[in-house]
C-alpha cells in the first residue's frame, strides 16, 4: 500500500505541473540560509562531485522530471554543490561531512542537519525523502502553548494553522474555530487566512474559500487560488485512495469539474488510475491506464515503460492485464531503442509464456547496451541466462 501511495503522489504532482525540473538555487550559502527562513523552507543540497557517475545520472535523469520538480521548488530551496570544485562547496564541506557522492542533505535554515542519505535516488524514493524531511519539522510547538492558553491573535492563529500544516498535521479544528468567531471574512487577513486553512476539498473551509474567489482571485491572483483547488482536491483525492473510499475520490474529481475545469480531465483519469491500483482492480486499471496513455502520457515510452512495469509488478496473475502491460512495453521499447525498455519487454513476453519471442527482445536489448557500458551488458546477459533456463 505505501508503494501505491507514492506513486499516486506522484501521478497527483503532474496533474498541475509546469515547472520542468528543479530549479536549483544560484547564490552563496549565507543567501541561501535567508531565503529559507523568509519562506519558512527547507534547505536541499545535492553534495555532488564532477567525476561522480551516479551523480550524473541523477541530475540527467531525476532533478529534470515534472513531478521531482514541483514538489522540491514547492517546498525547498534546492542548491547543486561540488564538493571539491566550488568555493561554496568546499566550504560546506568542512561543516557537514561528505565522505560518498552524492550526499544528499535536507538542513533547517538555523543550519541544524534534518536528514541526510548517500548516494543517488530514483524520483519516487526522493519525493518521499522529501516528505520524511517535510514531517520532522514541526514549528506549531511554537504557537501551540499560546494558543491553549487563550490567545485568539489573528496573527498567531494563522501562524499556528501555517505549522500546522507544514508539520502534515490537521489544521481543521483550529481553523473551524477561529472562522467560527469572524464576522467578516472578506477582510485582508481573513481572505489570508480562508487560503491557508484550505486542505481538502471536502470541507466546509474548502466551500467558504469558494465563496469568496472574486475576492481572493483580486488579491493574490487566479494561479494562486487554482493551485489551492488542485491541492485540495489531491488531499481529498488521496485520503480516499489510502481509505479506499470511493465516495471522497467521487467528491474530488465532482469539485476539480466544478471550480478547475482546465485540469479536470487529467486530474480524474490519473486519480481513477491510482485508487483502481490502491483496490487491485485490474480491469478498471487498465482501462484508467489506456486513457492516461493516450491523453496524457501522448504516448511518451517513458510514461509507457513505467505503466508497463506496474501492471507486471501490481498484476502479474491476471490474463488480460499482463497482455496490456506487453502492448505498452512494446510500444515504449520501439519507440525509444533504449536497451532497459527492451529488458521490462522481454520481461513481460517472458512471464507471458512467450520464451522465443523474449529472447529475441532480450538480445535486441543486448545489441542496445553495447554502447551503455560493461555493467549494462552485465544486467542483459544475466536476463537473458535466465529465460534460457
Amino acid at each position: 500500500m505505501k508503494n501505491i501511495i507514492v506513486l499516486s503522489l506522484i501521478l497527483f504532482a503532474m496533474v498541475g505541473v509546469k515547472a520542468q525540473g528543479i530549479e536549483f538555487f544560484h547564490g552563496s550559502w549565507e543567501e541561501a540560509l535567508a531565503k529559507a527562513k523568509m519562506e519558512e523552507k527547507i534547505i536541499f543540497v545535492d553534495a555532488y562531485a564532477s567525476w561522480c557517475g551516479p551523480c550524473k545520472r541523477m541530475a540527467a535523469n531525476v532533478f529534470p522530471l515534472p513531478e521531482v520538480g514541483e514538489f522540491f521548488n514547492k517546498n525547498f530551496i534546492s542548491l547543486k554543490l561540488d564538493m571539491e570544485k566550488d568555493k561554496e562547496g568546499i566550504k560546506f564541506r568542512q561543516k557537514y561531512p561528505v565522505s560518498a557522492f552524492p550526499t544528499l542533505y535536507f538542513i533547517d535554515y538555523n543550519e541544524e542537519v534534518i536528514q541526510v542519505v548517500r548516494g543517488a535516488q530514483q524520483a519516487d524514493a526522493l519525493i518521499k525523502l522529501g516528505e520524511g524531511a517535510l514531517q520532522k519539522v514541526d514549528r506549531s510547538g511554537e504557537f501551540e502553548e499560546a494558543y491553549e492558553q487563550g490567545d485568539r491573535n489573528p496573527e498567531l492563529v494563522y501562524n499556528y494553522v501555517k505549522a500546522l500544516n507544514r508539520a502534515g498535521k490537521s489544521s481543521l479544528k483550529i481553523a473551524n474555530e477561529y472562522i467560527r468567531d469572524q464576522k467578516d471574512l472578506t477582510t485582508e487577513q481573513n481572505l489570508r487566512f480562508l487560503l491557508e486553512a484550505t486542505t481538502e476539498a471536502d470541507s466546509r473551509i474548502f466551500t467558504l474559500m469558494i465563496d469568496h474567489r472574486k475576492q481572493l482571485e483580486a488579491l493574490i491572483g487566479e494561479e494562486e487560488v487554482e493551485t489551492k483547488v488542485l491541492m485540495a482536491c489531491q488531499a481529498t483525492a488521496q485520503k480516499g485512495i489510502e481509505f479506499e473510499n470511493k465516495a471522497l475520490i467521487d467528491e474530488a474529481i465532482n469539485k476539480m469539474k466544478q471550480h478547475y475545469p482546465q485540469k479536470a480531465e487529467n486530474f480524474a483519469i490519473q486519480t481513477r488510475m491510482s485508487f483502481c491500483l490502491a483496490c487491485q482492480d485490474a480491469k478498471d486499471y487498465v482501462a484508467a491506464c489506456k486513457d492516461y496513455a493516450k491523453k496524457i502520457a501522448k504516448n511518451d515510452p517513458n510514461q509507457l515503460d513505467k505503466i508497463a512495469m506496474t501492471l507486471s509488478k501490481q498484476f502479474g496473475d491476471d490474463t488480460k492485464a499482463m497482455k496490456a502491460a506487453e502492448n505498452f512495453a512494446e510500444t515504449a521499447a520501439k519507440g525509444s531503442n533504449r536497451y532497459e525498455f527492451y529488458i521490462t519487454y522481454a520481461d513481460i513476453l517472458y512471464k507471458n509464456g512467450k520464451q522465443k519471442d523474449a529472447l529475441e527482445a532480450a538480445n535486441k536489448s543486448l545489441e542496445l547496451a553495447q554502447n551503455q557500458g560493461p555493467n549494462a551488458i552485465r544486467s542483459v546477459e544475466g536476463f537473458i541466462q535466465r529465460i534460457q533456463g
